[in-house]
């Protein structure tokens, strides 16, 4: 994992698609990219593209189930930056309707 600071921190949150999909994570938990495009109306490359990188940056990790690729916020992440996390997405009203296992 690389070093997360501040600055990066919000650098990676500063695009409103990558903000969406961190927190959607964060109030729904693990997801495979099919649930995000469908509840944030973004095609599949757009959306594995902004996973990509937030996975390189330490953010977020990622599990394969078969064909099917699962992205959670980082077990590892810093105290403070789960808590920055947490407050930003308890503030998004418009993420809170996520259907479970649209992937199939």
């Amino acid at each position: 994992m690389l070093t997360l600071d501040m600055v990066g921190l919000f650098k990676l949150l500063s695009d409103p698609t990558r903000l969406d999909i961190v927190c959607v994570l964060a109030k729904h938990g693990e997801r495979c990219v099919c649930d995000l495009t469908a509840h944030l109306q973004l095609s599949q490359p757009k959306i594995s593209r902004h996973l990509a990188l937030l996975r390189t940056q330490g953010l977020l990790s990622d599990q394969r189930q078969g064909q099917w690729v699962y992205y959670r916020l980082a077990d590892n992440l810093p105290i403070w930056a789960q808590h920055i996390i947490q407050t930003i997405a308890a503030e998004r009203d418009d993420l809170t309707n996520l259907p479970a296992g649209s992937c199939s």
